[in-house]
């Protein structure tokens, strides 16, 4: 059932990613209606999943590699819709979607079968630490999103051809206000996530801070949006920097996940 519910979920991901990259071409009301309507299928038959797989294991499902990674689809998609339904951003769904869709297809290939939930990760940090984590992981794979949107509407605006998708991009200046209020949603749970996690470790471990890989390159990544806020209110960087630094910060988040998850080292091949 839950291996239904999820290649179902990943089918209209497909479909809506598809559908959004004809709409940022071809944009109509009508296509990005339907694109909206995949992605709400999807995301119900997503939580769907995520629900039966938390009722069968008796715990949060994000304790394997198909695990997080569905569940970190989940949260992008959960804010995607806040983000749609708060400020209507137009053409947001082509530069996310992909996103999506790509964590979902590499979940898909990974084992999907429920297992006994291991002693190191039986207490109740794993439901906070795990999802303060994703949510702000979220967030900045939205920020990198609209920040790849700016550097389009930006060489639009530079190569002065102000037809097409230009008109239907937002502006500028809402991009760079959108990119801003995503990192400082995505800064303070990224805090948060890494003292959470220095809390269950000194339970787990007896220490607070273990210089394990995954801990490492969340401070990397921490490092990178406090540059990005700072810069952003001491020195003025607005616009193309900030957006390129969203960039890089979501990648380094990639690097970190997909890197630590494969090679398998350190404390956190558990999560």
């Amino acid at each position: 059932m839950g291996t239904i519910l999820f290649e179902l979920a990943l089918t209209f991901y497909f479909a809506a990613t598809i559908v959004g990259i004809v709409e940022l071409f071809k944009g109509r009301k009508i296509t990005s209606r339907i694109m909206l309507s995949f992605v709400l299928i999807g995301f119900i038959l997503h939580t769907a999943n995520i629900t039966y797989r938390y009722i069968v294991a008796g715990y949060i499902p994000i304790t394997n590699f198909h695990e997080a990674t569905s569940f970190f689809s989940w949260c992008i998609v959960l804010i995607f819709f806040i983000l749609q339904f708060r400020y209507r951003v137009s053409l947001l769904s082509p530069f996310v979607m992909p996103i999506v869709f790509v964590l979902m297809l590499s979940s898909s290939m990974l084992p999907q079968e429920i297992k006994p939930l291991s002693p190191v990760l039986q207490s109740y940090w794993l439901g906070i630490h795990t999802v303060i984590a994703f949510l702000g992981n979220a967030a900045f794979a939205l920020a990198s999103g609209v920040g790849t949107m700016y550097l389009v509407q930006e060489h639009y605006v530079k190569s002065k051809h102000l037809g097409g998708l230009f008109v239907r991009l937002p502006s500028l200046q809402t991009l760079d206000e959108l990119n801003y209020r995503l990192i400082t949603l995505g800064f303070p749970l990224l805090t948060l996530a890494i003292i959470t996690g220095s809390l269950w470790a000194e339970s787990a471990w007896g220490s607070y801070w273990r210089w394990d890989p995954r801990e490492v390159w969340s401070l990397i990544t921490w490092f990178i949006y406090a540059i990005v806020l700072h810069a952003r209110l001491t020195a003025g960087w607005r616009g193309r920097r900030a957006a390129i630094l969203s960039i890089i910060g979501f990648l380094t988040i990639l690097v970190a996940f997909f890197s630590i998850k494969l090679l398998r080292k350190g404390l956190h091949v558990f999560l």
